[in-house]
């Protein structure tokens, strides 16, 4: 896919399975899903939905994704009454929340062919709804 040192740009958009609510490492999948990577360049996931993210963070002890998910869901809890965007369910407005704070993309350089991650560094999808079904991810490399 790659070749020479002319600039480009490959986008791919992949579905996520569905996930249940929480922190969901899926650096293998990502790299799976790309058919080659450039000797060097930048790597842009975008999530394409209001109600999830995406975040680069600790990928060695599960226990940091749990410690997200319960500082997360008591900074924005459900049943808030002040909420009045109510009526897709009550883990439709904190999702929202949770998603602008985290984010909906992150930048990963490429560094000989490889994503050059930190020896503890993991991507992480991050599911806000209970069961937000399937999601989709556009993955762009600019090399």
């Amino acid at each position: 896919m790659f070749s020479g040192s002319q600039d480009m740009i490959v986008q791919k958009e992949i579905t996520l399975q569905g996930y249940k609510r929480g922190y969901h490492l899926i650096t293998s999948l990502i790299v799976n899903a790309l058919d080659s990577m450039p000797e060097k360049g930048i790597l842009n996931i975008h999530v394409k939905h209001t109600s999830a993210g995406i975040t680069l963070n600790e990928n060695a002890d599960p226990s940091v994704r749990y410690d997200f998910n319960t500082f997360l869901n008591d900074m924005v809890p459900e049943g808030y009454s002040g909420f009045t965007h109510t009526t897709e369910g009550s883990d439709d407005m904190p999702a929202h929340l949770k998603a602008s704070i985290i984010g909906q993309n992150i930048t990963v350089p490429i560094t000989n062919h490889c994503l050059n991650l930190g020896t503890w560094q993991g991507i992480y999808f991050c599911e806000f709804r209970n069961y937000g079904g399937s999601r989709k991810l556009v993955l762009t490399i600019y090399s």
